[in-house]
C-alpha cells in the first residue's frame, strides 16, 4: 500500500450512489473517516462487508465515524446493488473514471484493474490511523475498525 499509517489521507472526489459527489478533505474537521475499498458489487464478501458496516451504523456514528465503501464499479450498478441491500445510509463511490485512480493513489489496485479489499481510517485531521489490506475473500473485522476508532476518542 502507498498510503501508510501516520501519513495525510490523499484527497479524492468521487461519485456517490446517493447522487452528487463526496470529497474526502470536506469531511476534515467534522468526522473519522472509514475508507473500505472493495473489489466489485454483487460479490458475496462485498455484500457482507457492505452491510456489516450499515449494522454497525449506531457505534460508527457514535465515534463521529463516516464509511466511505469504494471500488471502480460504476454509479449506476452501486445505486442498484445498494438497493437490493436495503439501502445504505453512507455513500458507496465510484472510482470508475478515470479508472482507479483513487485505489491507485491508495496503492490498492490491482493489475486486474479492480481494487484490493482494503481499508484505511482517517481521523478528522486527516491523518490515516489504520490501514490494512486484506485477502480477497477474508471479510474484514469491525473489530479492528472499532478499536481504532475508540482510540482516536480517547
Amino acid at each position: 500500500m502507498k498510503v501508510k499509517v501516520g501519513e495525510e489521507a490523499p484527497d479524492f472526489e468521487l461519485a456517490s450512489h446517493r447522487g452528487g459527489t463526496v470529497k474526502l478533505s470536506e469531511l476534515r474537521g467534522r468526522k473519522n473517516v472509514v475508507i473500505a475499498f472493495h473489489p466489485f458489487a454483487w460479490t458475496p464478501v462485498c455484500e457482507r462487508q457492505m452491510t456489516g458496516y450499515e449494522a454497525e451504523q449506531p457505534r460508527l456514528s457514535g465515534h463521529d465515524a463516516h464509511v466511505l465503501g469504494i471500488s471502480a464499479d460504476a454509479v449506476p450498478p452501486k445505486a442498484a446493488w445498494a438497493k437490493s441491500l436495503g439501502g445504505l445510509s453512507y455513500d458507496l463511490l465510484s472510482d470508475f473514471f478515470p479508472h482507479g485512480a483513487v485505489s491507485e493513489r491508495y496503492g490498492v489496485l490491482r493489475p486486474e484493474g479492480f481494487p484490493e479489499r482494503a481499508v484505511f481510517v482517517v481521523d478528522k485531521n486527516g491523518t490515516v490511523v489504520f490501514a490494512k489490506r486484506y485477502d480477497l475473500g477474508e471479510l474484514p473485522e469491525m473489530t479492528d475498525v472499532l478499536a481504532v476508532l475508540e482510540g482516536i476518542d480517547s
